[in-house]
């Protein structure tokens, strides 16, 4: 078994790669990986041909015996490919000896060799690296990566991790006592905020877990606690706590994870490895639903916050549905419950906290020792000061806060817009305007003591801190409590100018939106703050806590401080013992309500259903759905005091609708309805046993990893040898044919006298593009293939003359005897008279013939010499040694100072026999030539002996230029052949036109198989793969096939360019409301290499590909003599085809259809091209037209503009030229997501979809055209400057975008405005030059989002008119291109053609490779992650995981030039003791490939 391995790519796409099995009979029991299926997105990248390598199912001694099993049958194959090539050069000598006709497929190169084994040895070490480190590679990735990273590049998670020392070190009394009591009973500790209670928690677990493993040594089945939470942020907060409080194996799980699609056995899993799982309590409560954990397999369970156990949260249903039915107490989990203030205090207290200690199985206990430090502020004036209060103003009609108003004023209005005309709208907008443009504008002092300034109280606080922070003392800290979030903000700015250098100031506000002018940080900058508060990088802190006059936060702090108050007045009122009675009859009085409620279990796996947990597995079988996007909709309806409810499901829900049971309560019902339908999947199989849907749309890594190829995968497949024509005309005999004249147009450069030769075929040839052929050293000319409107009226007589002429060619040149069937015959060969242009619109085709030269060929066999013919008549002829098909000759002159019996002169070639000039002149076998006789008198003619290249289309070798030609011989043992000299100079040209004229038909004949009208040049090129790794274009190309061309490779980077966006404006038009994330997913499936090769394989396009060079010419006719008589002529062959070269030709095929008509702008025939090709039902359109057709303008696009839209037109018009019809659409690519839809109009990701491929394809067609020579990896490295973020946001801030885009957050606002400010000056120290956006920092990606949405909404007002796209690039963005020889830096600093030109041209290293896998997890279920590796001469230097395969490669080309770079060329060589010779070899850099 060997693991196949991927190649390397730029690609978004897309490339996404697996470890894949061959077939090996020691794996066939191995699980081959889920198909296709309704799967979500790729991948991409990115279904991976072959089975999958689980980590889990391999062992050691699997991996060593495979390794052996290959490399024994890699030694085995070296044999015999070594025993082959012995027998192939015996032969070959054995046929120069005996028969000299060449054999024209040409042997393969030492070099082809050496690079086919290295490329083999390298694929079976990284197969044995990656099964070796795929377990551990992720955890050693997270080890290296943590320490280097700062705070601001760390989650959420790493930042509480990072930010300060959880471990505890020295517990209090009053801790120590409710831990004795947690050992002894389920309790629930009451205690303050801030006084501990994790601590306790810690000890209790290190009890339980002490006691858990005397358990499991006694024999105990294993049991585990879970740390249960209601928050996300605590899942990470307590985890921290508790692993760095633990020495046993922890985890925490949150939604954000997406275990709602784990399996079972993947939960066995965790809870097989950990002690201790934290988890919201919701995932708990799921677990025990799908009967994954039981409620007996569980020691503790501690709830945090664990007031909230009541109703229907989590913590109740987890004890009412499961913890309840254990019927063995023993078996049931103890509890610890914590909460500062756990009911509320606007109820009976008294039954409230006994309620909580029934359903929590528990008693209330605190301690008499609550001295914990309390801290309250005071109340702050808001009169801060005239200097203050104008600030407020500059805030609130700051740019982007004055949106906010406007957005307010907007959403109000379409709430009334029923009742309110647009007018009262403007109006309003205006008045904004007018108040922001006057605050703008106005002068702001700056602040002073003096007057009224600052007030009274600011005054005394700036004479606090300065006494404060006058020394840089190193521990002072203080803490500014504020009333309103515009205080804390004011007072910031204000002591960054007043204040004393020593304070260093930082701000704490809520994440909360709030007025317009609020500054808002999230959680994560709020902790980050607080981080630098504590190691003293910020030294006085300004918290916002609670809003002046807002009574929901004074309500909300008064209800915590009284209900810790009375909790512990409650608590401190308890008995000695802490004990409340009747907890069990409470807790009967809570069950009771739901007795008559049915439950549903699982009798395979024990996972129990209830009303309750209906609606959650109703919605998550909905979320499951492909396609599915509308979440279940609940009609309830009321009859006679009762409800009942019917539960509507999507449209491709196996089960449609479901109706409940009445009930009294409208919660119920809805509850019936879904518990109902539940019923009804399970029954259907459509939900398993563990109440899992069993229709899956997984995440994208995984869909990319299905829609991938494994790009090493290849197949034998049947080849096309001769086009359809030739088979399809014959069998009858020809009453007309039609013609087509070969003529050269540099006849001259052939060297000899030649006049042109016409095809006559039964069928009229297609116009045909010129051939370019080399007809000596340095000389070529082009061969022009001209087919005539007219037929050709054939006689049976000028048939016989035809077919004499024809079958003379194939004898006297090729040395081959067919036989004579006229029926046979698909076409003929007929002399051209010289002068025929200047005759070929006065006469017929009939008179273009050299009807001479065909009635002597007819009538004579050969020329016959005698000893009385002059000397004059020998010289100019045509010879052919009868016996040697590989000797002919043209005759220069007669020597007359030589005689037959002359030893050859010293300057003839080698030939067999060189006794005599006679001897030399026969090629008989020994018995023969003794037994012949021949003149002794006859003269020496000095001959050229033809060099027999019959593959033209391709360049003189040095081995061709070095061959001797020179020859005497004499004529009686020789044939003079009919055939004119002119005709047989023209004839040998004959193999060559006819292996592309069948090239070219059978391209056509790809074409028209597919509905498609391409030009030929164009068709063949997409057809053509002229190596084993054509697409590795940096790559060394191996067994490559010379003359057949242009490969497909460039139409294939330009067809792959097309095909997404022709894709993304079918699925943008099809599916309007769907999100972008929808979208992407949607085009995988059409676009990926997957798609392209099924639908291929279908429609047998694979016969058609060419990947074998011109060999020998074989006419469609059946062989009596010469070489290959034995062989069995055939049709069809097969050839070697890579599944990843298959979808290429699928692309290359849209490119050339594209190409066909690039003079016109017309794009009909490549839609067509799409369409034939992804053969799927989301494009379904023939031309450019049908997508406008398609496409159903939405309300909000047609619905009336307001002032403020009409002017964002007005100004966008200005700047780019372009008017826009719809306003509002405009509007929509300014609108960031981080906004609520403002008026219906939604935010700008589904334009920036589209506009992203528009803008790609008019990128691409520009370099295509504007470099014809340049090969794809160099169009793509290119492309990624125009096309980068760096470059769109730059065109973003010089076009002014950046001032209209709306969004909420001050972060965006920070990143936008900074890198304006930036970009700005940077262009302005550039003085403007082409390339200054390149020195730039990173900018936010939403200014480069708002350039290609702002193109896809040109592209949809324009009515679809890509030629509004072309004038926008063309106006703005060529200029910055038109030399891209200045990014040539830019693009070599992508890490892998960094690495690539460092070995390659720095350290003359040829021997290494990129490669990459995918690594499956223990289960064999999910791809968790990629990894690729760097490999010199064998070794790995570096290697690197990330998500997607692409990342991956980018990672370990990066640390391999961190290895690398710091080398000396002597250094290097000796550590990877490296041998090889500069230019000697071409690197094959991993496969590198494009990516669009």
């Amino acid at each position: 078994m060997a693991a196949a391995v991927g190649s390397i790519s730029y690609e978004e796409d897309l490339w996404d790669l697996q470890i894949a099995m061959s077939e090996a009979p020691t794996m066939q029991d191995r699980p081959v990986s889920p198909g296709l299926e309704d799967s979500y997105f790729e991948c991409d990248d990115d279904l991976i041909e072959g089975d999958y390598i689980s980590v889990a199912d391999l062992s050691m001694e699997t991996t060593e015996a495979v390794s052996k099993e290959v490399e024994a049958v890699t030694k085995d194959v070296e044999a015999v490919t070594k025993e082959v090539e012995e027998v192939h050069e015996t032969e070959k000598a054995q046929r120069l000896s005996e028969d000299s006709e060449p054999e024209f497929e040409e042997e393969k190169p030492a070099q082809e060799l050496r690079s086919t084994e290295r490329k083999r040895e390298y694929k079976k070490k990284f197969d044995k690296w990656a099964r070796e480190h795929a377990k551990i590679i992720t955890d050693e990735e997270i080890r290296l990566r943590k320490p280097l990273a700062t705070d601001e590049n760390l989650s959420l998670r790493e930042v509480l991790r990072k930010g300060q020392s959880h471990t505890i070190t020295d517990p209090r009394e009053y801790q120590l006592e409710l831990f004795e009591r947690a050992t002894k009973q389920n309790i629930i500790a009451v205690l303050d905020t801030g006084s501990g209670k994790t601590l306790i928690a810690v000890l209790l677990l290190r009890h339980i877990l002490d006691q858990e493993l005397e358990d499991r040594s006694s024999g105990k089945k294993p049991r585990i606690a879970f740390f249960l939470v209601d928050s996300v942020a605590l899942v990470f907060q307590q985890y921290e706590v508790l692993n760095s409080n633990l020495d046993q194996p922890i985890n925490c799980f949150c939604g954000d994870m997406n275990p709602e699609h784990w399996g079972k056995s993947t939960w066995q899993g965790h809870l097989k490895d950990n002690m201790v799982i934290v988890c919201t309590a919701e995932i708990l409560y799921q677990c025990l639903m799908r009967s994954f954990v039981r409620i007996d397999q569980i020691n503790l369970l501690i709830f945090d916050e664990a007031h909230h156990a009541k109703k229907n949260h989590p913590y109740a249903r987890i004890i009412k549905d499961f913890y309840i039915f254990e019927d063995d107490r023993s078996n049931r989990p103890k509890i610890f419950g914590m909460t500062a203030s756990p009911v509320d205090v606007r109820s009976n207290f008294t039954q409230a906290a006994k309620d909580l200690e029934s359903m929590l199985h528990s008693q209330i206990a605190t301690t008499a020792d609550l001295a914990l430090l309390r801290i309250y502020a005071k109340e702050a004036t808001s009169e801060l000061g005239q200097w203050c209060a104008d600030q407020v103003w500059s805030f609130a009609m700051a740019e982007q806060e004055a949106l906010k108003f406007e957005r307010r004023v907007e959403k109000n209005y379409s709430k009334a817009q029923d009742t309110k005309p647009v007018e009262m709208l403007d109006d309003e907008m205006n008045r904004l305007r007018e108040a922001q443009k006057f605050v703008m504008n106005w002068d702001f002092p700056k602040p002073t003591e003096d007057g009224n300034s600052l007030s009274s109280k600011v005054l005394h606080l700036r004479v606090y801190l300065d006494s404060i922070y006058q020394a840089p003392a190193a521990d002072a800290r203080c803490i500014v409590f504020v009333d309103r979030r515009y205080t804390a903000r004011l007072l910031h700015d204000l002591f960054a100018r007043i204040g004393t250098s020593h304070l260093r100031a930082g701000l704490l506000v809520g994440a909360r939106n709030g007025e317009p002018g609020d500054l808002v940080l999230s959680v994560r900058q709020q902790i980050l703050t607080l981080n630098k508060f504590r190691k003293g990088l910020v030294n006085c802190l300004y918290i916002h806590m609670v809003e002046g006059g807002n009574q929901w936060h004074i309500q909300t702090v008064r209800d915590g401080r009284q209900g810790e108050d009375v909790m512990r007045e409650f608590c401190e009122s308890l008995p000695a013992d802490r004990l409340l009675q009747g907890n069990d009859s409470n807790l009967e009085a809570a069950l009771d309500k739901e007795r008559d409620l049915r439950v549903f279990v699982d009798p395979e796996s024990g996972a129990k259903l209830t009303y309750a947990s209906s609606l959650g597995v109703l919605a998550q079988f909905v979320a499951c759905l492909p396609d599915a996007s509308s979440p279940p909709n609940y009609m309830v309806t009321a009859e006679h005091g009762q409800y009942t409810c019917e539960v509507i499901l999507p449209e491709n829900s196996p089960i449609h609708s479901a109706t409940g049971r009445p009930s009294s309560r409208k919660a119920i019902a809805k509850r019936s309805a879904a518990f109902e339908a539940c019923l009804l999947l399970r029954k259907g199989g459509h939900l398993d046993e563990n109440l899992l849907s069993t229709h899956h749309k997984h995440l994208p890594a995984m869909r990319n990893a299905h829609l991938a190829l494994n790009l090493n995968k290849s197949s034998k497949y049947e080849m096309m040898i001769k086009p359809k024509i030739w088979e399809d005309s014959r069998g009858s005999l020809p009453e007309s044919l039609y013609m087509t004249i070969l003529k050269l147009e540099k006849p001259e450069n052939l060297g000899r006298t030649s006049q042109p030769i016409a095809l006559l075929t039964r069928t009229r040839m297609p116009h045909l593009p010129c051939v370019l052929l080399h007809l000596q050293a340095d000389k070529t000319s082009n061969l022009t293939f001209a087919s005539l409107r007219g037929s050709l009226q054939i006689s049976q007589d000028a048939l016989l003359r035809l077919n004499a002429f024809t079958l003379r060619i194939y004898k006297d040149i090729f040395n081959k005897k067919f036989e004579v069937d006229d029926r046979a015959m698909s076409y003929w060969f007929a002399p051209v008279i010289r002068n025929f242009q200047h005759m070929a619109g006065q006469r017929g085709s009939h008179d273009l013939i050299d009807w001479e030269v065909l009635d002597y060929v007819y009538e004579n066999e050969a020329w016959q010499w005698n000893i009385h013919c002059q000397p004059s008549e020998l010289e100019g002829r045509y010879l052919v040694d009868k016996w040697d098909g590989g000797r002919r000759f043209w005759s220069l002159k007669v020597m007359t100072d030589l005689h037959p019996q002359d030893p050859v002169p010293p300057d003839a070639t080698v030939h067999r026999y060189m006794d005599s000039i006679l001897d030399y002149s026969v090629s008989l076998f020994p018995k023969a030539r003794k037994r012949a006789v021949w003149l002794k008198d006859q003269p020496v003619i000095y001959a050229h002996r033809i060099l027999h290249r019959l593959n033209w289309l391709d360049e003189f070798t040095q081995k061709d230029l070095e061959v001797n030609n020179k020859a005497y011989v004499c004529p009686e043992p020789l044939l003079f052949s009919a055939l004119p000299t002119t005709v047989v100079a023209m004839a040998y040209l004959i193999p060559s036109a006819i292996s592309r004229i069948e090239s070219f038909l059978i391209a056509l004949e790809t074409c028209d198989m597919l509905g498609l009208t391409v030009r030929p040049d164009l068709a063949l090129e997409a057809i053509t793969k002229d190596s084993e790794n054509t697409e590795e274009h940096q790559g060394e190309q191996i067994h490559f096939q010379r003359g057949m061309g242009k490969n497909y490779e460039r139409l294939e980077f330009i067809g792959d360019c097309f095909l997404k966006m022709a894709t993304s404006i079918s699925i943008f038009c099809l599916s309007p409301h769907n999100d972008e994330f929808e979208y992407h997913v949607r085009r995988m499936l059409l676009i990926c290499n997957k798609n392209l090769l099924n639908v291929a394989v279908e429609k047998k396009l694979y016969e058609y590909i060419r990947s074998v060079g011109f060999s020998r010419y074989h006419p469609p006719l059946t062989l009596l003599e010469g070489k290959g008589l034995n062989k069995v002529d055939k049709q069809v062959y097969e050839h070697q085809l890579g599944d990843k070269t298959i979808a290429d030709v699928c692309e290359a095929l849209i490119g050339a259809s594209l190409l066909s008509f690039s003079n016109t702008g017309n794009m009909d025939m490549a839609v067509k091209a799409v369409t034939a090709l992804v053969s799927h039902s989301d494009h379904n359109v023939a031309e450019w037209a049908d997508y406008y057709k398609l496409y159903t303008k939405p309300a909000y696009q047609l619905a009336q503009a307001t002032a403020v839209q009409i002017n964002l037109a007005s100004q966008i018009e200005e700047k780019t030229g372009y008017h826009f019809k719809h306003p509002r659409l405009l509007m929509s690519a300014f609108l960031h997501p981080s906004l609520p839809s403002s008026g219906g109009i939604p935010c700008y990701q589904r334009l920036e979809f589209l506009g992203d491929s528009l803008l790609d394809m008019v990128c691409v067609n520009f370099l295509f055209h504007r470099h014809p020579d340049r090969d794809p990896q160099w169009l793509t490295e290119h492309k990624m400057a125009m096309v980068s973020n760096k470059f769109l946001a730059a065109l973003a801030v010089k076009l002014g975008f950046h001032t209209h885009i709306r969004y909420s957050g001050t972060t965006i606002e920070f990143q936008k405005r900074d890198y304006a400010q930036e970009a700005q000056e940077v262009e302005r120290e550039h003085n403007g030059a082409r390339d200054y956006w390149t020195t730039t920092r990173n900018p936010p990606k939403c200014l480069a989002d708002i350039v290609e949405s702002y193109l896809g909404a040109v592209f949809v007002d324009s009515e679809f008119n890509f030629s509004e796209i072309e004038r926008f690039f063309n106006d703005h963005v060529r200029w910055f291109f038109e030399d891209m020889s200045i990014y040539d830096t830019f693009a070599n600093n992508h890490p892998v053609t960094h690495l690539h030109n460092h070995l390659v041209l720095s350290l003359g290293c040829s021997n290494y490779k990129v490669m990459a896998s995918a690594v499956l997890n223990a289960a064999g279920t999910d791809v968790q992650h990629q990894v690729a590796v760097v490999m010199v001469h064998g070794e790995v230097v570096a290697s690197g995981t990330a998500a997607s395969s692409k990342n991956a490669k980018v990672k370990a080309c990066e640390r391999a030039l961190e290895v690398l770079k710091p080398l000396a060329p002597s250094d290097f060589r000796q550590r990877w003791e490296c041998d090889c010779v500069k230019g000697e070899d071409e690197v094959e850099l991993g496969d590198v490939g494009t990516a669009i």
